[in-house]
């Protein structure tokens, strides 16, 4: 049987077809190639390029090559769901909201009075007092965001609190329509934009944020080490987010490759960085409270496990796209051996470090403005301001994180061009003797 002579390779975002920032580095013979030889749609960057033809041959080599890399890293992370599953009871959602005698309520504001600090007017829409009109006190801050006429909240029923006043008490706004419509139109976007292949991605990251939901969160309550389950659950997501969102292939498994390498990076920075810097964990209130009620959980080793995490969408999306760029260029150019291959794809590549020299930077102040302005009125120099334990914890985060991401981009790049080298040199015109 006649073998055929190249196979599809269903491409994720590349760098080649139609160059974005990253193009400025390629010669301008390149350029042409790609952008004659590539999908044919013109289209910029992104994650849906159409497929790119590879020889069947060194396709059968590459598969064989990523299979025997990747099964393992499967293997092993199904391996440690199974070990490191949470089984028995867990303390999650044992602990009541409200106290006995105490229930939550809505309802609707009718009446906001101009006096600062006077008591705005709420109708309970639910319980036993449905219907009835109160008087409930706004907290400041409440207040100076501005309350109005129509503005649903969530009020805490206290019973034995009526003979002294009202039993109300102001919890919060209730926000589920305009929350759920929001969902609703990132949907849409995305389904409009990207079609299937976005709608995999959320279904990929539906998946991903399950695994936080039933395997992370519960077994780093019942005291499982903490990096054991973030190296764990970060595998799992990165298997469910990358396949799904961009299906089982040979650019995406390299990706997946590149990712693993960049995250096996963060891990070990993190654990130095965490033990050189004395990071104890403990520099929010959320980490305080996660001390309190789980004893046995470190928070040092609660911080690596929130480092590892956190980094692990924008490590995907460099990985995927220096590996679509590697594929792309080899296609576009067959009889390139691998250093040249490398080296194009590298000049992409250096936008990409570029670019991740600020994101989670701008991520991170972007989150934190409050904290910053709070720890910005105090009469200290900017080493001292940036050493404290409340902002270094997020500076080792940003940097450990940064740190993985410009070196994931090599990493997946040279994988990318191992992959093809082989196949470049056998198609190499001989010249004659």
């Amino acid at each position: 049987m006649t073998e055929p002579a190249t196979s599809h390779e269903e491409g994720s975002p590349s760098e080649a077809g139609a160059p974005p920032s990253g193009a400025s580095g390629l010669r301008r013979r390149d350029l042409r190639r790609a952008s004659r030889e590539s999908d044919g749609h013109g289209q910029g960057h992104g994650h849906g390029h159409g497929p790119v033809e590879i020889p069947a041959a060194e396709a059968r080599r590459a598969r064989v090559v990523l299979a025997a890399l990747v099964v393992p890293l499967l293997i092993a992370t199904i391996i440690g769901l199974v070990a490191l599953w949470p089984r028995g009871e867990t303390i999650l959602g044992t602990m009541p909201l409200a106290a006995d005698g105490a229930s939550f309520e809505r309802g609707i504001v009718t009446a906001v009075p101009g006096t600062e600090g006077a008591e705005i007017v709420v109708e309970i829409t639910t319980g036993e007092h449905e219907g009835q009109e109160t008087s409930i006190q706004a907290p400041p801050d409440v207040l100076a965001h501005g309350v109005e006429v129509g503005d649903q909240v969530r009020l805490l029923y206290v019973a034995s609190a009526a003979a002294s006043g009202s039993p109300f008490i102001f919890v919060d706004f209730v926000r589920d329509v305009p929350v759920l419509l929001l969902v609703a139109l990132y949907v849409l976007v995305v389904a409009l934009v990207a079609r299937w292949r976005g709608l995999a991605a959320i279904v990929g990251l539906a998946a991903s944020l399950a695994v936080v939901g039933v395997f992370v969160v519960p077994a780093l309550s019942m005291g499982t080490s903490p990096l054991l389950v973030a190296l764990v659950g970060a595998s799992t997501m990165m298997f469910l987010a990358v396949y799904l969102a961009h299906g089982i292939s040979i650019r995406t498994t390299t990706a997946l490759l590149g990712t693993f390498a960049g995250l096996a990076i963060t891990t070990l920075l993190g654990w130095w960085g965490i033990g050189a810097g004395n990071l104890v964990g403990s520099g929010s209130e959320e980490a305080f409270m996660a001390f309190t009620t789980f004893p046995g959980v470190s928070l040092s080793a609660l911080l690596l496990c929130g480092i590892v995490i956190a980094g692990l969408g924008a490590l995907n999306d460099v990985t995927i796209t220096q590996a679509s760029a590697v594929w792309e260029l080899h296609a576009t150019d067959p009889g390139a051996g691998r250093a040249r291959v490398f080296g194009r794809a590298m000049r992409i590549g250096r936008d990409h470090i570029a670019s991740t020299v600020y994101t989670l930077a701008f991520a991170y102040v972007g989150t934190s403005l409050p904290l910053l302005m709070v720890g910005a009125i105090y009469d200290r120099t900017l080493t001292e301001f940036l050493m404290s334990g409340e902002i270094v914890e997020e500076v080792v985060r940003t940097l450990v994180s940064s740190i993985g991401l410009v070196l994931a981009i090599p990493a997946t790049t040279a994988i990318s061009a191992l992959l093809v080298g082989r196949a470049a040199a056998a198609t190499r015109p001989t010249l004659a003797p």
